[in-house]
């Protein structure tokens, strides 16, 4: 996901929710952070990140990498 208008300076936050087994790693570029969350079968695992942004950047990517059998969602915000 492409984040519009580049990143601001300031706080960003991240919500991840995952479903199924296997590890999911959300990246954030061009910061260099990323966090992986450990997801279970039959139950939701969830974890809340918040980063504080010194300098804004141009452009700003959030990825999320997950094997086929995590199914997972993602809120991003400012």
């Amino acid at each position: 996901m492409d984040v519009k208008g580049g990143l601001k300076s300031g706080p960003l936050a991240i919500l991840v929710n995952c479903k199924g087994h296997g590890k999911l790693t959300v990246e954030v570029k061009p910061v260099g952070m990323s966090f992986p969350l450990e997801c279970a079968a039959g139950e939701v695992s969830s974890t809340y990140n918040q980063l504080d942004l010194k300098k804004p950047r141009e452009q700003g990517t959030v990825s999320v990498t997950a094997p086929s059998t995590v199914r997972w969602a993602i809120t991003v915000g400012r």
